[in-house]
């Protein structure tokens, strides 16, 4: 049996319009403008053949991501989960609400992928490794039938490093649209080793 992961990036947020970091207490979530995109990215998914519905929700923990899931989860009528692990960036403390000018000061020598590319940060290889275990667990509970991630444009990206396989350095940038849906599906055991082959069928699809 086929499993389907859909990615959909939470709609605009406050945080991106005004320029600061939306960890788990600055983040004000959707914007009216991102309730309306969450709102009409729920009726497509609604829309979509009944043979294929998704049989649950799942969401990172920030505010314009659990926003935009409670939207679908609604309009499915299925379980919303959240998962701090689909999370984007675990920023410390001190850079919760800061303005994104603010926070690039604290930049440090040398960040990469291993390394972070600000003071106390998370580095990409640490983002890209909980959120790939994240996407695989849920693979794997729900093999067989379609899912809704829901996340941030870092999730949809680790999506690539997870079921694509690509190396944590890419040689290639992604765009990720506000409430746009990317996804992957495979035939076969989403956990074999070794890996599945996951077949990209739609990006950024708004």
């Amino acid at each position: 049996m086929q499993t389907r992961l859909l990615f959909v990036r939470h709609g605009e947020s406050v945080h991106t319009v005004e320029g600061f970091i939306g960890g788990p207490r600055a983040c004000l979530g959707l914007t009216d403008r991102g309730h309306e995109q969450a709102r009409a990215v729920a009726r497509s998914l609604v829309a979509e053949p009944h043979s294929t519905r998704p049989v649950a929700v799942y969401s990172s923990t920030l505010r314009r991501a659990t926003e935009t899931a409670t939207t679908i989860a609604t309009a499915l009528a299925v379980p919303h989960d959240q998962d701090c692990r689909l999370c984007t960036w675990h920023v410390p403390d001190y850079a919760d609400g800061l303005p994104h000018a603010e926070f690039r000061e604290h930049a440090i020598t040398g960040g990469g992928v291993f390394r972070p590319f600000e003071q106390d940060n998370e580095t990409w290889a640490e983002l890209v490794t909980r959120g790939s275990r994240a996407i695989l667990d849920i693979a794997e509970r729900h093999e067989g039938s379609t899912v809704i991630i829901v996340g941030h444009a870092e999730t949809v990206e680790m999506s690539f490093h997870a079921l694509g396989l690509l190396p944590l350095y890419r040689s290639f940038d992604l765009a990720v649209a506000p409430a746009s849906v990317t996804e992957w599906q495979t035939d076969q055991t989403p956990t074999a080793w070794p890996p599945p082959r996951w077949t990209l069928t739609r990006f950024n699809q708004r």
